[in-house]
């Protein structure tokens, strides 16, 4: 080593550190991105998303309702209101039913399975008797509860096959049963032909496709072998062919897909101005009951095409908005069948979530022009309370099951009122219930004032 020039040794200097690296600078949409991933995590994010979503498609339907019928009642020499009356009255109904599933324990839903099954089954029966059914649009699926109401069977029907088919699954499970064939499909497969056969004798093709969905839905969550699965699926298509075949009316659906104009004889009129009332309304429609096509261009614009109302109206805003309530209330239905531990509230919740979401897509997909017409509402959110009443129903069961997952009931007990939190305040103030005052400021004044 070289001597410096005043004959001491050089100065060792340290070696120098590398610089720190900056921590990355947090973006704002990483930050978002991060609160809505543990907001989506939290135990309560299913219930909020079935409670928040169906109220949400339920007012929406309200006010879709009273905006696409006031023609068709004015034409019906009704008031403009009659059959938002009608609905919102449904609506009231279906809210107390709703709160009621949504309060009752398993075990009550359970015991409710064979009795509404029954029940369904009995009205099923009376509907083909003369004098007692009711023929509406070539279907003779009413019955007459008395005055303008009419009751349809066959939408309950939907619900009595979920519980009961939940509960059988359920108790098979339990007895370990479903590892054989002949469990899984009998006696649930007869019981589900047996009420098809009832619909299709009003020929009501729609509900019917709604219910064999269901049943597919609970023989997929039971665990149904492929084989099995595509057995049962190729009957229920062979007859599904046939039906279709054999009526000249359902053809003529079939022949209306992706139909631009109305046809001969305007066979396709229905489905051709849902596509022209799609299209009137651009990005964010014409405005709130500016519908055109409801002036007596398109048959039942309050019911199976009020979401082409919806879409001349709001736009594709308010069709893409509805789209997402559906696709919320569908992942968590799915959210609340897959973290149970019980087999009855995955089979329910299930058969429930296939039932909603089915008949939105069929209904949808049809305005749409992408299926046949079926001829179902849109649930929640179409005009009819017999539809409308057991969805809120089943709205209940789903609610029910989200409460009852041990981490939601947890943060459920967790929760306090603030309401009750202020009434504690106020009776410590007025005396009933005194205050502890043990803060470090009052210790001190104590020691310094001599008390003890």
């Amino acid at each position: 080593m070289p001597a410096s020039r005043t004959g001491r040794p050089p100065v060792q200097r340290a070696p120098r550190r590398p610089p720190r690296p900056r921590p990355p600078r947090d973006n704002a949409v990483v930050r978002l991105y991060g609160r809505a991933r543990r907001a989506w995590d939290r135990p309560l994010t299913a219930y909020y998303l079935i409670l928040g979503g169906s109220l949400l498609i339920t007012v929406l339907g309200l006010v879709m309702v009273y905006s696409a019928s006031q023609i068709t009642a004015l034409q019906l020499s009704l008031p403009g209101s009659y059959f938002f009356r009608k609905q919102f009255l449904a609506a009231v109904l279906g809210g107390l039913l709703l709160l009621a599933a949504s309060r009752m324990p398993s075990k009550l839903h359970r015991a409710l399975a064979y009795p509404m099954l029954l029940g369904s089954v009995f009205l099923m029966i009376l509907v083909q008797v003369p004098g007692i059914g009711v023929a509406v649009n070539g279907n003779q699926n009413w019955i007459s509860v008395g005055g303008p109401f009419q009751l349809q069977p066959s939408e309950f029907g939907k619900l009595a096959l979920v519980l009961w088919g939940a509960d059988l699954l359920a108790r098979k499970q339990d007895k370990r049963l479903l590892t054989q064939w002949k469990h899984m499909l009998v006696p649930l497969v007869p019981v589900a032909f047996m009420l098809l056969g009832l619909i299709m004798l009003g020929g009501d093709m729609g509900t019917a496709i709604i219910l064999t969905a269901i049943l597919f839905g609970l023989l997929w969550l039971a665990g149904a072998p492929t084989r099995l699965f595509g057995g049962v699926l190729a009957v229920a298509a062979t007859l599904g062919v046939i039906l279709i075949k054999t009526s000249p009316n359902r053809m003529a659906r079939l022949a209306c897909l992706g139909a631009t104009e109305p046809g001969p004889g305007d066979s396709c009129w229905q489905a051709v101005h849902g596509i022209y009332a799609l299209a009137n309304g651009g990005l964010f429609g014409s405005g709130l009951g500016a519908s055109v096509e409801k002036w007596g261009q398109l048959p039942e614009a309050h019911t199976d095409f009020i979401f082409a109302i919806t879409g001349e109206e709001l736009g594709l805003a308010g069709t893409l908005s509805v789209l997402a309530l559906f696709a919320a209330l569908g992942y968590a239905g799915i959210r609340v069948a897959g973290r149970t531990e019980d087999p009855f509230v995955r089979y329910a919740a299930g058969g429930v979530t296939t039932w909603i979401t089915a008949q939105a897509v069929i209904n949808i997909g049809a305005v749409l022009g992408l299926l046949p017409i079926a001829g179902v509402p849109l649930p929640l959110f179409s005009y009819g309370g017999s539809a409308l009443l057991p969805t809120m129903f089943a709205i209940g069961l789903l609610i029910a099951f989200a409460r009852e997952d041990p981490a939601a009931r947890t943060a459920l007990a967790m929760r306090q009122p603030r309401f009750g939190r202020k009434r504690a305040a106020v009776r410590g103030s007025a005396g009933r219930e005194p205050r502890k005052w043990n803060t470090m400021r009052r210790r001190a004044a104590a020691r310094s004032s001599g008390e003890r």
